[in-house]
């Protein structure tokens, strides 16, 4: 099902990226990571990837606030956020900007890799 493009990855723990990709892996997608929003910014291939993991509570700014620079640049890639520290306000706000999937940490394979699959499919 998967098919070329990739997941990109955001999030400053490095522990959860390399879980993430590895998860990702075992299901037949590859991942790109990044360490930080600047280092996503700073990418110059949106077109090699079908979906964005966006950590809520990156060290150099918010994921939120990531995603909505995006759409401004017209990056317009299904999110699906990641959060250890949910509340009501930011899970909201995330909701408000379109997601496809909101996920508190820690968080099932399956809650992950099923928006991963929809977006890869193309019903995101």
């Amino acid at each position: 099902m998967p098919n070329r493009k990739a997941v990109f990855v955001v999030d400053d723990d490095p522990s959860m990226r390399r879980g993430v990709k590895r998860l990702l892996r075992e299901h037949g997608f590859e991942a790109v990571l990044f360490d930080s929003a600047e280092a996503l910014r700073n990418h110059q291939d949106f077109g090699e990837a079908f979906c964005i993991i966006l950590d809520i509570n990156l060290n150099d700014v918010s994921g939120i606030d990531l995603r909505e620079q995006l759409v401004a640049a017209g990056i317009l890639l299904p999110v699906i956020y990641i959060t250890g520290n949910d509340n009501h306000a930011t899970r909201m706000a995330a909701l408000q900007s379109g997601c496809i999937a909101y996920l508190t940490k820690p968080f099932s394979a399956r809650s992950l890799i099923e928006p991963i699959e929809l977006a890869a499919a193309g019903a995101a």
